[in-house]
């Protein structure tokens, strides 16, 4: 979370230990594979593996953020008050909601590492999206977030 007054949450959505484990592994195999080199190859070969690996996570890594009125999902974003009432679903919740019978429309920003996840319904009809589902390891606080920077919305125009 951040400091800011429009800055209501903020995270981002960091790979879960299975991700981290495997930019390990592939650090790893990299070392070894070219161990039969030289000493100095396996290491170059492990610092160039852990760099581009970290450095593709750092690039790659979506945040998740209400701010300036806005819901914020990696690249996608929308106005606040086109978004109807938060609802803090769990793993298995988002399982369903992903699985056969979905709406194809619906926007998602899902990773399967975390526990939680927002979905929260699209009003705006001339948004074809029905509704986004998020993940988050704050679920209940990014759902907090989006009905406080709804609240706040609604006291600016009424």
């Amino acid at each position: 979370m951040s400091s800011h007054p429009s800055v209501r949450h903020r995270e981002r959505l960091w790979p879960g230990p299975f991700g981290w484990a495997m930019v390990v592994v592939a650090t790893a195999v990299a070392a070894v594979t070219l161990s039969p080199l030289s000493r100095t190859a396996m290491v170059v070969a492990a610092v160039i593996t852990l760099a581009v690996l970290i450095l593709g996570i750092l690039l790659t890594t979506p945040t998740v953020a209400v701010r300036g009125g806005e819901l914020v999902a990696g690249a996608a974003h929308i106005p606040v008050h086109l978004l109807g009432r938060a609802r803090v679903i769990d793993r298995a919740a988002l399982h369903v909601a992903l699985g056969p019978g979905s709406d194809a429309r619906d926007f998602a920003l899902v990773r399967s590492w975390l526990p939680g996840a927002v979905v929260v319904p699209v009003l705006d009809p001339a948004d074809p999206t029905p509704q986004w589902l998020v993940s988050s390891r704050h679920a209940a606080a990014l759902a907090a977030a989006i009905t406080e920077a709804q609240a706040a919305h609604s006291e600016q125009i009424g």
